[in-house]
């Protein structure tokens, strides 16, 4: 990753919260477009490709990656691969604490009519996204400014804090079986954690979406604002995580969560495998022909 420093000048009190909140406006399909920002010289920007803008704040220690997949920012074999690439230098950056994530989906079409190969390819993607994000020591906000079915509420899952827009034509939730495909295990594991067995086992087996509001009752997100204000809330929350101690957060964390990594880690060729084999099912394959019909009818 090539980072480079703006010599555009600001005012030097301009605060971080305001900073972070001119990043992006909200688009019409309810993703997040990023504007051109001016950094100041302790700001670093670095796009890894075309799919992921990372800007990096050496003051406060904050990064914020906004995910550009237009139209819906979906979950691609390449958007997960970069993103990977994008966490994990931001993990071995010294001087990065706390990242913040704008929202995405999963892409339907990485799963329909590929051969077992990229099946395959893609899996080990998910698999690696989720490793990376729910095992990261630092700190992580999820900013969902968009729907987030499937693969991008498993993403706001793996993050500590998740903040949601106000917005009625927003959802979010592991809706897998309305696509006639099971969620794994650790998707499960994730969900259970966060909202409890019950409301786990009623969203898992209806493949439920969540308005907001019913989102935040079940606990699957953490706190609702207007769209306008979700990054810069995040921010915000950042700066309340940045006060815990990093050592002693670190530690809490992993001994919350490395259990649940764990089982991943040591099924990850059969989980796979066990992917691949059920997703190429001809039986699997209609269900999401049907699934992406239905979607097209929807549209205007």
């Amino acid at each position: 990753m090539e980072w480079k420093s703006s010599t555009a000048l600001w005012r030097s009190n301009w605060n971080t919260a305001g900073r972070l909140a001119r990043l992006g406006v909200h688009s019409r399909h309810g993703g997040l477009q990023c504007l051109q920002p001016c950094l100041l010289p302790h700001q670093r920007s670095a796009s890894t490709g075309s799919k992921i803008l990372v800007e990096m704040d050496n003051s406060t220690g904050i990064a914020v990656l906004t995910m550009k997949s237009p139209p819906v920012n979906s979950l691609s074999l390449d958007f997960l691969t970069e993103f990977s690439i994008s966490l994990e230098k931001l993990e071995l950056d010294r001087g990065c604490r706390g990242v913040i994530l704008t929202s995405v989906r999963l892409d339907i079409m990485e799963m329909y009519g590929k051969s077992p190969e990229h099946c395959g390819e893609f899996w080990k993607a998910v698999q690696e996204m989720w490793l990376r994000l729910y095992g990261s020591s630092m700190i992580t906000i999820a900013a969902i400014n968009g729907s987030s079915p499937a693969g991008g509420c498993l993403m706001a899952l793996a993050c500590d804090y998740r903040i949601m827009a106000e917005n009625p034509k927003y959802s979010i939730g592991l809706n897998e079986t309305q696509l006639g495909i099971v969620a794994p295990f650790w998707f499960k594991d994730t969900l259970v954690n966060t909202v409890g067995n019950r409301a786990a086992e009623l969203s898992l087996q209806l493949g439920l979406l969540y308005s907001a509001p019913d989102a935040l009752r079940t606990g699957l997100v953490d706190l609702l604002v207007p769209e306008d204000k979700v990054l810069s809330t995040a921010s915000q929350t950042m700066t309340q995580w940045l006060a815990i101690p990093d050592h002693a957060r670190q530690i809490t964390k992993s001994m919350m969560r490395k259990p649940t990594v764990d089982r991943l880690l040591a099924s990850r060729e059969p989980d796979i495998n066990n992917f691949v084999s059920f997703i190429t099912k001809d039986s699997i394959q209609k269900s999401l022909r049907v699934y992406m019909e239905r979607l097209k009818q929807r549209k205007p």
